[in-house]
């Protein structure tokens, strides 16, 4: 897969979906290259702010709206077997993307945004929600939360695991999404996971944001590319 956007440092992308006043200047404090998938580019307009790249099918912009960006900038993927946050998130080289923009309005959107991380597992990335974030657990994950943090673990598939740190130990527990879940758990301290599979999301809330990032760049090991 060719690359549209590289960058050493974390990159923020904006999807269509639902953001706060605040949720891209948080992002580019995190992570300062910024990329839009199609319309999440006129939420970057709205705030004034020139994504470095737009990706996606242009379904969701009008001329109006391209036009104010430069044309090098717009990268239009037409194939119409994947989502605009695919279509980016394929197409990114860095080693995070912070994405903001992709809850919240349409539910089945916002289903589809999980479903892409999950299968995109070896890059790692953080979605950014109303008052939540999440990302797919790597291998291990080492996470310096204060004690009673609510720590929430949801199987996108068959998924076991190990823990330290948790309220409720998820060590011999079968994790699926017909199956036995892992919301609304707490912190204790410090807390370890490690994951014998690529499918399960953590949940943290939203202030720990900043904390998330840099755990998972501390974390050497990755999920390999499908």
């Amino acid at each position: 897969m060719t690359a549209i956007v590289h960058s050493l440092e974390p990159i923020t992308l904006v999807g269509a979906g639902s953001l706060s006043d605040s949720d891209i200047d948080d992002s580019l404090a995190l992570a300062p290259t910024l990329v839009a998938a199609d319309g999440g580019a006129a939420h970057c307009l709205a705030a004034e702010v020139m994504p470095e790249a737009v990706i996606g099918d242009l379904d969701s912009l009008d001329m109006v709206q391209v036009a104010r960006i430069p044309w090098e900038r717009v990268h239009e993927i037409t194939e119409q077997d994947s989502t605009d946050f695919d279509k980016a998130l394929r197409h990114i080289e860095t080693p995070l993307v912070v994405a903001v923009g992709f809850t919240g309005a349409r539910m089945d959107h916002e289903l589809a945004a999980y479903n892409v991380l999950v299968r995109r597992a070896d890059r790692r990335c953080v979605l950014v929600g109303e008052t939540d974030v999440l990302c797919v657990a790597p291998p291990k994950l080492t996470l310096d939360v204060p004690k009673d943090t609510r720590v929430s673990l949801f199987p996108m598939g068959a998924v076991t695991g190990r823990s330290e740190g948790l309220k409720w130990p998820i060590d011999g527990l079968e994790f699926a999404p017909d199956g036995g879940i892992g919301t609304s758990n707490a912190a204790t301290g410090p807390v370890t996971l490690e994951m014998a599979a690529a499918g399960m999301l953590l949940i943290l809330p939203k202030a720990f944001l900043p904390l998330l990032v840099k755990a998972l760049l501390a974390t050497p090991e990755g999920w390999p590319a499908p």
